[in-house]
């Protein structure tokens, strides 16, 4: 099998790249994540313009992309700069519109960057179950009124519009409950939403979103009433496929740092690199990396399958990526020493980033059990 790009995701990556080498140092991405809003509206405004956030998206709503290797693509790159800019959240968002149906108004702006979106599911005690579902969704003469609290909304702060998961029927644990799920799209200024913005220990933004009898009509329902749950399933495969892209960008960029220091600092007269017992370390985090990769490649070629068989390439994937992006990380930062912890010195922030990634959408002893549980995807 031919792993390599096509011409149009080769020329996608080379632009991301690009961008992120010439506009977006470190010090730019510190002064973006320091700012109030968390991001930068200007490279937002920039990366839309270039189509990178309709690379995400099949062309049958708008984008052209929307393949697993397009977000693959586009997310390795971003990882390589630590961007911050809300590509995750309006992927996830946008991912549950594309995949129900309808408010095509909204995902065309958010393609062209004129409307934030934000996927609002996790909830306080739902941990990595995606069936967990406390908030309420109750019929009223003129749509629905919600009542809920959701945690951790990646980018929520700053969202146009929120994309929120509600039990519309059943309580969680009454039979078939997953049934009752539904999506439904939410202004982020109506009445009842209360939000509570507030710091990634990583540099990135998240909420605490409460719900207070939030009405909103009728076609705020996305796709059909208790049907989300496959929906909110597809959305987390493509949440899962992106961040370990993401990881992998910020891996290059972590080794390639390690590799330079070893070349360059000094001990008893010669480069630390040429110390047998670091470079048997430098090899192993490559192979770890090259491991990585196949399984990203692997996974970026299931989103579209069924959902046992995408289900299992992306715990494998995210279980690899918690296992040795974690192993990667803390050498980069012992190779280093001390001033890898200094705030100034970039290959801190990357590897807390890839530690972090291990923590979203499922962390690596979370994926193992879904892999024991899911068997063989032979």
């Amino acid at each position: 099998m031919d792993f390599t790009h096509t011409d149009e995701r080769q020329m996608l990556a080379d632009m991301v790249g690009r961008f992120v080498r010439e506009q977006y140092d470190i010090e730019t991405r510190h002064a973006n994540a320091g700012s109030d809003e968390g991001f930068s509206r200007e490279h937002w405004g920039q990366l839309a313009e270039l189509g990178v956030i309709g690379a995400l998206f099949d062309e049958s709503v708008g984008g052209f992309g929307g393949a697993g290797f397009d977000i693959a693509v586009v997310f390795e790159q971003l990882g390589s700069g630590l961007v911050v800019e809300p590509f995750l959240a309006n992927l996830l968002a946008g991912t549950a519109l594309a995949t129900a149906g309808g408010h095509e108004s909204s995902l065309e702006e958010m393609m062209a960057g004129a409307c934030l979106l934000a996927f609002a599911h996790g909830e306080p005690t739902s941990r990595y179950c995606l069936s967990q579902v406390d908030t309420i969704a109750e019929e009223t003469a003129s749509g629905y009124r919600l009542n809920g609290n959701k945690a951790v909304v990646i980018s929520g702060d700053t969202a146009d519009k929120l994309v929120v998961s509600a039990r519309s029927g059943g309580a969680d644990g009454d039979g078939d409950a997953a049934a009752a799920i539904s999506l439904f799209l939410v202004p982020a200024d109506v009445e009842g939403v209360h939000i509570r913005s507030y710091p990634t220990v990583d540099g990135y933004r998240a909420a605490e979103i409460a719900l207070k009898d939030v009405d909103v009509p009728a076609d705020a329902l996305i796709g059909e009433e208790g049907g989300a749950l496959p929906i909110i399933e597809q959305v987390n495969a493509a949440g899962i496929l992106a961040v370990s892209a993401e990881a992998l960008g910020a891996i290059n960029v972590g080794i390639d740092m390690t590799l330079e220091y070893l070349k360059t600092r000094k001990q008893f007269g010669v480069p630390i690199g040429q110390f047998q017992a670091l470079q048997h370390r430098m090899a192993d985090m490559m192979t770890e990396r090259e491991q990585i990769r196949s399984a990203l490649i692997n996974a970026a070629g299931h989103l579209t399958s069924d959902a046992a068989e995408r289900d299992w390439h992306m715990s494998a994937l995210k279980n690899l990526v918690g296992r040795s992006g974690r192993k990667i990380a803390e050498e980069c930062i012992q190779m280093h020493g001390g001033i890898a912890m200094t705030w100034e010195y970039a290959v801190g922030h990357y590897s807390k980033r890839i530690i972090m990634i291990d923590h979203l959408f499922g962390d690596e002893d979370h994926h193992l059990r879904q892999i024991i549980k899911l068997g063989s995807a032979a």
